[in-house]
């Protein structure tokens, strides 16, 4: 009997729940088809419907069967999650794993959506499962706005807006809608992007660097803004020695950008928009002969897995992103309970986790 098993179960019969699939008062499979139909032994089946009877969502009568609960409580909520990168930026996982560990989340569900279509763009699929969530009547939405897109911003505005007219309240998630230092009306919750970028060019700086550029993809979103805010004011404060800002937007594998951006501004230091962006930079650096970190030192965001793994390990920013998620789901409770608050930005902080690639070691 895996808890593997054991928590699929739930979660499928959560949804469908959820969802409408089972009406109130309707009988449920029985412990028999269950066991067919997901290839599990009869007690972790048992198992499943137990936690099912305990979280109040079904009524189990001896004899006759498993029921669908006709009076939910008032506090157990359903909630939607509209991450268009769910699968592709490896940070989204961690903050939705949060969101389901967090101490309040043994009573309320979760629904997964899926925006990824080979029909439609990245934004039709958004709004597809948008409106999704609207017929039915989830009781939130932690939505990731958009990026790397011409029309990210119409796309996520079209999304609050129908969000907001259905009256489901909205928890962003690492980003704001608006472009920095905007921001929107609704509560964000993420890190202090402005500050950690700050911390990782001072660190450059310790490090003996001394042209120190920032190198991340066009069309990114506000949290890229906020972090060359930081790094613009990390420059400004180290004044003794003039340091300009030097921001090179564009495709970190496009050699011949990256030779044109070290020919203009003879870098030799990078801190980027992300792990991935740094990942595609050292590699295009490293294939023009560029040692690093003896000639040119690299930092990253996020501290995804990969990234102790790359050629020369990369120093960056942790994100502590299984606490964002938790912080998230009790935003959105507080959000549910008194409604006029303000909107609010709840940034979590940073850890440096300093690697080879600026000549540090763990």
């Amino acid at each position: 009997m895996t808890n593997h098993k054991y928590q699929e179960i739930i979660k499928k019969l959560q949804d469908d729940l959820s969802s409408g699939k089972y009406k109130p008062g309707q009988r449920l499979p029985s412990e028999t088809e269950l066991v067919r139909r997901y290839g599990v032994s009869r007690m972790t089946v048992f198992r499943a419907m137990q936690e099912l009877q305990h979280q109040g969502l079904i009524v189990r009568r001896i004899g006759s069967g498993s029921y669908v609960s006709t009076e939910r409580s008032s506090n157990e909520h359903v909630f939607g999650l509209l991450i268009p990168e769910l699968g592709e930026t490896e940070i989204f996982e961690a903050i939705c794993k949060g969101i389901m560990d967090a101490p309040q989340a043994s009573r309320h569900s979760l629904l997964w959506g899926n925006t990824a279509s080979s029909q439609n763009t990245k934004e039709q699929a958004a709004e597809q499962l948008c409106r999704h969530y609207i017929e039915r009547k989830v009781s939130g939405v932690f939505f990731a706005p958009l990026e790397f897109s011409p029309d990210r911003y119409q796309a996520n505005q079209r999304v609050v807006l129908a969000l907001r007219k259905a009256a489901i309240p909205v928890v962003l998630l690492d980003r704001c809608l608006e472009p920095y230092p905007n921001r929107s009306l609704f509560d964000l919750v993420g890190i202090d992007n402005r500050r950690a970028a700050y911390v990782a060019t001072a660190h450059l700086i310790r490090s003996g660097a001394k042209r120190i550029a920032f190198f991340a993809r066009p069309e990114s979103a506000s949290t890229v803004d906020a972090r060359i805010a930081g790094y613009r004011e990390a420059l400004i404060q180290d004044d003794a020695r003039n340091r300009k800002p030097m921001v090179c937007m564009g495709d970190a594998t496009d050699a011949s950008f990256v030779k044109e951006c070290l020919k203009k501004h003879q870098p030799d230091a990078f801190l980027c928009g992300n792990d991935l962006t740094a990942g595609h930079l050292m590699h295009t650096l490293l294939a023009m002969d560029k040692r690093i970190p003896n000639e040119i030192k690299l930092v990253g965001f996020d501290d995804v897995k990969y990234s102790k793994l790359l050629p020369v390990p990369l120093t960056t920013q942790h994100q502590p992103c299984r606490h964002i998620g938790q912080v998230a789901l009790s935003v959105m409770l507080d959000r549910m309970q008194t409604p006029d608050l303000p909107p609010r930005d709840v940034l979590l902080d940073c850890r440096l986790v300093v690697r080879q690639s600026c000549g540090g070691s763990e």
